[in-house]
């Protein structure tokens, strides 16, 4: 039968990849959402700020996050440390044009998975960006001693990541 794991059928379906893409650049944001939407392996969402970005936090999980570094209001290590201080584990990507080695150090020392400077060839580019969307999410997605994808249920990856909403809300003006 078409449907049974192992036929092609809807059960033997790779889950697809959420990933929470931040940028204050729309063009870039759309040029990303054209790139990474070719291969079907995402499903992207987008924020044109950190502050937008917890918000969306609030409403739903994803798998990976990519981040800007140099945005208004609250930068991409900024927005990196503020998930990590509240607990939140899911992993985190820097993809920005900014070079200097020292964003990267101080990227990675605050607990980004990966780092990649934009510009060059886009195709290049976004391939690369694919792949390490694709290497942090087995990061969660497996099990310590289990490699198997396989055995993700109901066409949805398993979390191992998580934010806790509660503790990314920005608090409350009292009067």
């Amino acid at each position: 039968m078409a449907d049974e794991p192992g036929n092609g059928g809807p059960a033997a379906q790779v889950p697809k990849i959420t990933v929470l893409y931040v940028d204050d650049e729309p063009g870039f944001l759309e040029l990303t959402l054209i790139f990474l939407g070719r291969d079907g392996d995402f499903v992207i969402d987008t924020a044109l700020s950190a502050k937008l970005a917890l918000g969306m936090l609030n409403e739903r999980s994803y798998d990976v996050i990519v981040a800007d570094y140099l945005m208004p209001g609250m930068d991409g290590i900024e927005f990196l440390k503020k998930l990590r201080a509240s607990g939140c584990t899911i992993p985190f990507i820097i993809f920005t044009g900014k070079g200097r080695e020292a964003v990267a150090i101080e990227a990675l020392n605050s607990g980004a998975d990966f780092y990649l400077q934009k510009g060059g060839d886009p195709k290049s580019q976004f391939a690369e960006l694919g792949n390490m969307i694709r290497q942090a999410a087995r990061k969660i997605t497996v099990p310590p001693g289990n490699y198997r994808m396989e055995e993700a249920s109901e066409g949805s990856l398993p979390h191992g990541a998580s934010c806790d909403a509660a503790d990314l809300r920005a608090p409350s003006t009292q009067r």
